[in-house]
């Protein structure tokens, strides 16, 4: 074997090393975990069981996926998180491509590595079953194909990046904020002058077609997307400011937040990198356009496996040959150390009370606030994959008290939908009877061909029934749950006979599919 041939093998060891790593400790958190499912995970389950491939109002992939692992291997809290593990695996693979592409080696290699393993934003995002780990790995193909055509002009980039883009656009309408960066690297570079070519037209076309599902979905539910980002901006959104936006990068990449900037500014200035400028512009662009939109700061979390292999090469080839070796090991050893003290915050492996403890002492207060700005004991991913069995639980012991022909005329019904995901799919296993709810993606699936004359009510207090009034109601239980969020620490269950309406009459009321 020639000496070329030597270092060629042994920056690929030592990827194949990292990445086979990064998958184990996701499997291993999958089988050692102590809590449940998440609220949304439950949600996709549902997506799943009500799949209507053109008709959804959120982009389908989610869904086909947990339909895929039902079908397959079944619904359990291990095989839905080791979809996202692999991913998570695959995630870094491309960042120590990009790695490679840039010319970097086995330094390069390592602390990129390191970077994509120690902050949290990337080990939660790989161990739940959610569409962020997704859009994280189109995003950086999306990039890592624009570097690719920068380097090689060759037109098939074009068509890797048409691909990216589309199986992003299937998976979170947040895929546009980076086709908006894209476009803007284009713009504001050389590379403008592709936009005379057919290549960019190609790519957009191609993503539309691939992602023609969500679009052709919002188009027959009236744009539905509209409304839950109006939601979004009121409720959540609204209250972030820059302040808040930059301080959370901070805490969700650790000290490699450096790093990325080094990444980003080598992209745009640094002599070695300068022809890929566009990639750089995209990046930032992007950055910049989330902040100012007041979007949630791990939005942004995409653009950090380019900027930190980007950095990550560019300490590499620091000049100065004692600097050149410090550096990177000072960066590698500042992360790993941060990564350990946060490792609790960002993987599910702690139980609520000791992690409840160690959050409190750590004193950090982004790690536990919630969506709407409050805090709470726990990180809200970790609450909000707590009691959710057991209120299935409640509802199947009230279901038990009915006779078989009053089960055969009973409905479910969960106030969210992480009540109503939890009754379908546990309430699949249990034998319930079928579940409606009038909240998210639930009211586009519909009502269901039962009447109701029988309603059991998961999270609705008797004065909540104002439309959908009662010949009797009876709170039959209440399920505690001391770590869950405000609205799941006290949870009725309700027991409604001789409805004056029946579940169809109520959805017209009110608007829904």
């Amino acid at each position: 074997m020639t000496p070329r041939n030597t270092s060629s093998a042994q920056p690929l060891r030592l990827g194949v090393l990292l990445v086979g790593a990064r998958f184990a400790v996701s499997l291993a958190t999958a089988v050692a975990t102590p809590y449940e499912f998440h609220r949304d995970e439950l949600l996709y389950f549902s997506m799943g069981t009500h799949l209507r491939l053109l008709h959804m109002d959120f982009p389908p992939m989610i869904a086909l996926l947990s339909e895929l692992l039902r079908h397959t291997v079944g619904v359990t809290v291990f095989s839905y998180r080791m979809l996202p593990g692999a991913v998570g695996a695959i995630l870094l693979a491309l960042a120590l491509a990009i790695v490679r592409a840039l010319g970097g080696g086995r330094t390069a290699l390592l602390v990129t590595a390191v970077a994509m393993v120690t902050g949290p934003l990337f080990l939660r995002t790989a161990s739940l079953f959610q569409p962020v780990v997704l859009d994280q790995l189109w995003w950086t193909a999306a990039l890592y194909a624009l570097l690719r055509l920068e380097q090689t002009n060759d037109r098939r980039w074009w068509w890797a990046l048409g691909l990216a883009g589309g199986f992003g656009l299937l998976t979170k309408f947040s895929i546009a904020f980076i086709g908006l960066g894209v476009l803007l690297g284009l713009l504001l570079t050389p590379r403008r002058r592709a936009l005379l070519q057919p290549g960019p037209w190609i790519a957009l076309g191609l993503a539309l077609v691939i992602g023609s599902p969500s679009v052709i979905g919002q188009i027959a539910l009236g744009f539905p997307v509209i409304g839950q980002m109006e939601g979004l901006q009121s409720g959540q959104l609204a209250r972030i400011g820059w302040a808040e936006y930059l301080t959370t990068q901070a805490f969700m990449v650790g000290p490699c937040v450096l790093l990325a900037l080094s990444g980003a500014v080598a992209l745009l200035v640094h002599p070695t990198m300068r022809r890929y400028r566009s990639v750089g512009v995209a990046c930032v662009a992007t950055f910049l356009v989330l902040g100012m939109l007041h979007g949630k700061p791990y939005y942004a979390g995409p653009i950090y496996p380019m900027l930190f292999a980007a950095g990550a090469v560019w300490l590499e080839r620091l000049e100065r040959p004692r600097l050149r070796a410090a550096i990177p090991w000072w960066v590698g050893g500042t992360a790993a150390g941060y990564g350990l003290v946060v490792l609790p915050l960002g993987l599910p492996l702690v139980p609520p009370q000791p992690m409840a403890r160690y959050a409190a002492a750590l004193g950090i207060g982004a790690p536990t606030q919630t969506n709407t700005g409050g805090t709470l004991p726990l990180p809200q991913d970790y609450a909000d994959m707590l009691g959710w069995k057991a209120k299935a639980e409640a509802v199947g012991r009230t279901v038990a008290t009915l006779t078989p022909e009053e089960r055969e005329r009973t409905v479910l019904f969960g106030a969210n939908y992480g009540q109503a995901g939890a009754l379908d799919l546990y309430g699949r296993r249990f034998g319930l009877p079928p579940v409606v709810s009038l909240a998210g993606s639930f009211s586009h699936f519909g009502p269901g061909t039962r009447p109701g004359d029988i309603v059991v009510f998961l999270g609705v207090e008797p004065g909540d029934l104002r439309t959908f009034t009662c010949g009797s109601t009876n709170v039959v239980a209440r399920v505690a749950n001391p770590w869950g969020v405000d609205e799941e620490q006290d949870v009725p269950v309700l027991l409604c006979r001789d409805p004056v309406m029946t579940l169809q009459e109520l959805w017209n009321r009110v608007g829904g599919d």
